[in-house]
């Protein structure tokens, strides 16, 4: 056997437990491509808590990753963030950089259709952060800010960081970053973006976007729209419970609380968009060079169960944390 058709995998084999295994990988067919991978990275929210067995039961299909393998909650191969290169297939993509929503393996064969090949204006090693704007995109779709408006974004994670950042190009909208941790304050200032904490945050917020996966947060969200403003979650919780105040301002301000999720294109533009051209407009977005102050942390794919079990136990600190493949990563 080739060592093309040998690979390595992460494997989630149990609540704070993951390990890397040997995997065959098929030879490409017609229409399929065969991708080496470079970088993966981390989802701070949806992959740790996958890696902690928070998934409620609910939610076991409606939460399965595109080429996951297994089932929630363990044994399980899942994530959504791969950057690679093609080495099988298609002519016109062999020795191209891609992107994929394929978990950490160092080899994998997926149809074509399944990859994005990534401008030549935009460096590998950043577009890591796809997956994340992606849902940043599709959030303010949901949202609809309008010209001039103030929004604030609550929670300075990755998610936070680039929701602030892209409202931030909508024309004269003033916006700020909303974060406990006075740190935050350093990745917020590389973005060009306010960062205020949650006492000197300014109020009646035409929109607030809550990305801190809390329900404090979800609480200082609240506290700050204005009258008749939304309030856009796209913090998800798993299966932890949230208390909400809904018995302060939510009424009298005549509050929205609305959810986002990039499972489905926002419904404004459903219509005319399809994931596809969704993920060309984002890679194409990743050209700005102020995102690499996003990436806080790399380590070697070999490293992933001890790295995992680390963010896992440390929620705040790291924003995208990247992984790197090397030619030994792919060795059996």
């Amino acid at each position: 056997m080739s060592n093309m058709n040998e690979a390595r995998a992460l494997w989630i084999t149990g609540p704070g437990e993951a390990e890397i295994r040997d995997v065959i990988v098929s030879d490409p067919g017609v229409g399929e491509v065969l991708v080496r991978t470079t970088y993966t990275a981390i989802s701070r929210g949806t992959e740790t808590l996958v890696f902690d067995g928070a998934v409620p039961p609910s939610e076991y299909q409606r939460m399965r990753a595109p080429f996951q393998t297994g089932d929630f909650p363990a044994p399980v191969k899942y994530g959504y963030i791969n950057v690679g290169v093609v080495e099988e297939g298609n002519a016109a993509l062999v020795g191209r950089s891609v992107f994929c929503l394929y978990p950490h393996q160092t080899r994998y064969v997926v149809p074509e259709t399944a990859v994005h090949l990534l401008p030549e204006q935009l460096p590998p090693q950043r577009a890591v952060l796809a997956a994340n704007l992606e849902a940043v995109v599709n959030g303010l779709w949901d949202a609809a800010p309008r010209a001039g408006d103030r929004i604030t974004v609550v929670g300075a994670g990755t998610l936070g960081c680039l929701a602030a950042w892209l409202a931030a190009r909508f024309p004269a909208c003033e916006v700020e970053l909303v974060d406990i941790d006075a740190a935050k304050a350093q990745p917020a200032g590389a973005l060009g973006v306010t960062f205020k904490s949650p006492a000197e945050a300014t109020p009646a917020a035409d929109l607030v976007i809550h990305a801190s996966g809390t329900g404090e947060g979800l609480a200082t969200a609240l506290r700050l729209a204005g009258f008749e403003a939304t309030v856009l979650e796209l913090s998800w919780y798993g299966d932890r419970r949230v208390t909400v105040p809904l018995g302060e301002a939510f009424h009298s301000q005549r509050l929205t609380l609305k959810s986002s999720q990039v499972g489905a294109v926002a419904d404004a533009q459903r219509a005319r968009w399809t994931p596809r051209r969704r993920m060309a407009l984002v890679l194409r977005l990743l050209a700005d060079a102020r995102l690499d102050a996003l990436i806080t942390g790399e380590s070697r794919f070999q490293e992933l169960p001890t790295v995992l079990a680390t963010l896992s136990a440390q929620p705040g600190g790291t924003l995208c944390h990247r992984i790197l493949y090397t030619s030994d990563s792919a060795a059996a």
